[in-house]
């Protein structure tokens, strides 16, 4: 178990360094507690957790330099996935969006423990906080996980983004895919679709729709 995570991850060429390791340990332990009284994950085992999603969430670094990275947002987070790990193991200002306060308290918790002072945690839906001044485009990337269309994920994303920043969506309203990365994860068993997207333009303003739109009814 020791070296089950370093090894998982140097098989797709990402390093870490003993203290991050030690983080990623606790954040599994923290996620197993809590997950026992509250819906965080259906996956707790060790070495799924490192397979499905902290090696999952690290994919993201294996395609971007985050070294030119000073801030991202990572949309529906949930239990923190893909952004605590990014915040972990880079030095960028990682702000984590979920529309359930319940895990927000969580994330709270998690950053806590974990020393991270990159972390930001914050309660709202995409369609809210896309079009708040203080998060509109902001971000040098926003990626996201969620499970949505992509025309659904990238209106929720793109609102967040600067002018020449990326989104990455894990797997069109003033962007354009630069980049599909198609990334083999933990020995081949498990692959990973990354759809890299530069905003080129300022978002029109009546981007992102209200909640529910962009679900109910897709550009």
């Amino acid at each position: 178990m020791d070296q089950i995570l370093k090894k998982s991850l140097e098989k797709i060429g990402i390093e870490i360094t003993d203290e991050q390791k030690e983080q990623f340990d606790t954040y599994h332990k923290l996620l197993e507690e809590w997950n026992k009284v509250m819906n965080l994950t259906g996956i707790t085992e060790y070495e799924e957790v490192v397979e499905k999603h902290y090696v999952d969430s690290l994919s993201i670094v294996k395609v971007m330099d985050m070294n030119h990275v000073d801030t991202v947002i990572d949309v529906g987070t949930g239990a923190g996935f893909p952004g605590l790990p990014i915040a972990i193991s880079s030095r960028a200002e990682v702000t984590l969006l979920d529309s359930l306060n319940k895990r927000v308290n969580f994330l709270n918790s998690i950053s806590t423990e974990l020393g991270l002072n990159n972390v930001n945690s914050i309660h709202g839906r995409a369609e809210e906080m896309g079009a708040n001044q203080k998060y509109r485009e902001k971000y040098d990337v926003a990626v996201s996980r969620a499970v949505a269309p992509m025309n659904v994920l990238v209106e929720y994303l793109l609102p967040f983004v600067k002018t020449g920043g990326i989104c990455i969506c894990m797997k069109l309203l003033g962007g354009e895919i630069i980049k599909q990365e198609k990334l083999k994860l933990d020995n081949e068993k498990m692959e990973r679709n990354l759809i890299i997207i530069k905003k080129v333009s300022t978002t029109a303003k009546k981007y992102p729709r209200k909640p529910g739109m962009p679900a109910k009814q897709p550009l």
